[in-house]
């Protein structure tokens, strides 16, 4: 190995120990400022009655209402309080869960990104993620809508119309329905 390619190996280790300390001081910065949420969020699952029979493992979204039922069995559902899309974002359809992922990166699609200039291309795992701490992938015969159903650091929008056509929830519910829906469960949005 030459000098100047140790050089530049010294050169890039330094450059990423600089992006790592970068952000371990943007982490601090926003825990400073209170950005890094403290707890999951709060819980709002609850056993419910429901009048349309859906297999069990059937995800039924009722964007009005910003509801997402998780069917358990004939007739019984368990309900979460969700975020839903805003004006010109909301959306229906059959579509299937496609992939899930445990505190996901986020890429904003381009569309997004044209929408909001500034946006990253990629947002590591972590506290500061707009996924939070799950993300369940919806898909279109085999192929990624770009929609999902997923945490929020912003416990504010849960409840609320917000979102880009994605399904917001709190960090401690999305974790409880990631635990019990299976990849390939049908997702009813109306």
């Amino acid at each position: 190995m030459t000098a100047i390619d140790s050089g530049r190996i010294r050169s890039c280790a330094a450059d990423v120990g600089l992006a790592v300390l970068a952000i371990l001081a943007a982490v601090g910065d926003a825990e400073a400022g209170g950005l890094v949420p403290r707890s999951l969020g709060p819980t709002t699952s609850a056993v419910v009655t429901i009048e349309k029979s859906y297999a069990a493992g059937t995800i039924v979204i009722v964007s009005g209402n910003r509801t997402l039922d998780l069917v358990i069995s004939e007739g019984r559902a368990i309900r979460y309080k969700i975020g839903v899309g805003r004006d010109g974002f909301r959306w229906s359809g059959t579509v299937k869960v496609g992939r899930k992922a445990e505190w996901p990166d986020w890429r904003p699609p381009a569309e997004m990104k044209a929408r909001s200039a500034g946006l990253p291309d990629l947002v590591p795992a972590g506290p500061l993620n707009p996924l939070g701490a799950r993300g369940i992938y919806l898909y279109k015969g085999g192929t990624d809508t770009l929609y999902r159903i997923h945490g929020t650091n912003e416990q504010s929008t849960v409840g609320g119309f917000a979102s880009s056509g994605c399904f917001r929830m709190s960090n401690a519910d999305v974790i409880d329905l990631y635990k019990r829906v299976k990849v390939g469960s049908t997702v009813i949005v109306n």
